[in-house]
């Protein structure tokens, strides 16, 4: 089972490395506005549940979606920090209960990867199933029996 805080309608905008570290390069190169914060995003908005089934179909896994409620989950996570590595916390929560994407303000001001002069982000789609090979049933680095 996977647990959806907050039904998992958060919405994100996942970047690859890749784009951030050529983001950088390009800052220090002069392509950014002194002082700007610029806001960095993959080219397409998903929400958590998306990701979430997205990572398991490329996982070749199938796996039970259960939804969370924020408060619930908040309870949970206060109690799982106590722990040495705890696997949620109440500011992840926190975090979940507002969308992460790049705002409509940075696009119009260019403070975008677009404004940095870079080309079209890459696609998580065209990143994700590399990353998760490895966890597939028979995957890159499964034990297989001859």
């Amino acid at each position: 089972m996977l647990p959806l805080i907050g039904g998992g309608r958060t919405r994100m905008q996942p970047v690859y490395v890749g784009d951030v570290a050529d983001a950088a390069v390009a800052a220090i190169e002069g392509h950014a506005k002194p002082g700007a914060i610029y806001e960095l995003g993959g080219p397409q908005i998903w929400s958590l549940k998306d990701i979430m089934k997205g990572a398991v179909q490329y996982s070749g896994r199938e796996r039970l979606f259960v939804p969370v409620p924020f408060w619930f989950a908040k309870m949970k996570a206060f109690f799982l920090q106590l722990l040495p590595h705890p696997i949620l916390t109440v500011d992840q929560v926190r975090l979940l209960q507002s969308d992460n994407v790049v705002s409509q303000k940075a696009i119009a001001e260019g403070r975008t990867l677009s404004g940095l002069g870079m080309p079209a982000a890459h696609a998580i789609e065209s990143i994700v199933p590399a990353y998760l090979e490895r966890f597939r049933p028979h995957g890159q680095f499964s034990v297989r029996r001859i």
